[in-house]
C-alpha cells in the first residue's frame, strides 16, 4: 500500500486556534494532504493551561474530541489535533517536562494513529509576585519577550476576567500586574503556554508531528495498514558483566490496529547489553 494513494489531494482538518499550522501544516503536507484550519473553531472549549476551563478526560481523550468536533463542524473526513501537557518529569526532581499528543483521524480508512513528544525542553513556570520588579525577574528567567506570559488574581481562577494572557510588551506587563496587586496585594505569574506565544513548545509540536509522520509511515508487514507501532516494552536486558536482565528494555512488540498483527523485535536501542552500572547487582 502506497501511503501517498491514501491521503494525496485530500483534505485534513487541523484544529487549531493558536496557530499551529506554522510547524505542522508543511509535515503534514509531506503525505499529500491539503491542510485548512476552521474559522472560529474555540479549542479553548475543550480546556485551558489557565484551567477556568477544565480539560475533558485524558490528555489522548481530550485531542480525539477535539478532532471529532472538528470533522463533525466541516464535514470533512480527515482531523488532526494535538493536546500538550506540563508537570513535574517523572524521574528529574524540580525539573519540569512537556508531553505533546498529535492525534490523526481518518474516518474514510477507519484509521487514528498517535505521534508523541516527551522533553524537558520547556519555559514551564509560575511564582506568586508582590511587585512589578518582581514580575520583569521573573520574566527575564522565562525568555520573555518572545514568550509571552499570563498574570492571575489566584492560581486558580473561577473565569476568565480573572486571568490576563497573551503578555509580550513590558507595557503589558506592567499594566496586567499593577491591576491585580490594586486589588489583592499580590499576583499569580506564569508562562503563556499557548502555542502562539511560546516557541519552545511550538518546537515541541513540530517534534509531536514529525513522530506521527513517521507512524503513518510504518506499514503492517501482513495487511499494509498505516500505523505499525509499538505497543509494548518488554524490559530485560542481560548486563554485560553478569548477564542479569536489568530494568532497561530488551524487546518491543509492534502490533496493528488494523489486523491484529504482532511483531516482537530485539535491542530496540541498538544494544545486546547493559551497562554494568545500570545492574540491580553490579551495582546495588
Amino acid at each position: 500500500m502506497l501511503i501517498q494513494s491514501l491521503f494525496t489531494n485530500r483534505i485534513a482538518v487541523l484544529a487549531t486556534m493558536h496557530q499551529k499550522e506554522q510547524v505542522m501544516a508543511p509535515i503534514l503536507e509531506e503525505l499529500g494532504l491539503k491542510v485548512i484550519v476552521p474559522a472560529n473553531f474555540n479549542t479553548d472549549t475543550f480546556g485551558t493551561f489557565t484551567r477556568e476551563v477544565k480539560r475533558p478526560g485524558t490528555q489522548i481523550e481530550a485531542a480525539r474530541i477535539k478532532a471529532l468536533e472538528v470533522l463533525e463542524i466541516t464535514g470533512e473526513t480527515i482531523a488532526v489535533a494535538s493536546e500538550g501537557s506540563f508537570a513535574p518529569h517523572p524521574s528529574l526532581p524540580y525539573i519540569s517536562s512537556n508531553r505533546e499528543i498529535v492525534i490523526f483521524i481518518d474516518k474514510t480508512h477507519d484509521l487514528e494513529i498517535i505521534g508523541e513528544e516527551f522533553s524537558i525542553d520547556t519555559n514551564h513556570s509560575c511564582k506568586i509576585i508582590r511587585s512589578v520588579d518582581e514580575a520583569f525577574e521573573f520574566a527575564s528567567k522565562v525568555g520573555f519577550p518572545e514568550h509571552g506570559l499570563i498574570v492571575m488574581f489566584d492560581e486558580n481562577p473561577k473565569n476568565s476576567s480573572e486571568v490576563f494572557k497573551g503578555i509580550n510588551t513590558k507595557d503589558k506587563l506592567t499594566e496586567a500586574v499593577n491591576f491585580v496587586l490594586t486589588t489583592t496585594g499580590k499576583a499569580h505569574i506564569e508562562t503563556d503556554m499557548r502555542a502562539m506565544y511560546n516557541p519552545t513548545r511550538m518546537k515541541n509540536i513540530e517534534k509531536a508531528t514529525r513522530n506521527l509522520i513517521s507512524k503513518i509511515n510504518s506499514c503492517c508487514p501482513q495487511c499494509s495498514a498505516p500505523g505499525f507501532d509499538v505497543t509494548q516494552r518488554i524490559q530485560g536486558l542481560p548486563c554485560e558483566l553478569c548477564y542479569a536482565p536489568t530494568l532497561l528494555t530488551k524487546s518491543v512488540v509492534y502490533q496493528c490496529k488494523k489486523c491484529g498483527y504482532k511483531e516482537n523485535k530485539l535491542y530496540p536501542d541498538g544494544a545486546e547489553f547493559a551497562d554494568p552500572g545500570q545492574c540491580m547487582y553490579c551495582n546495588p
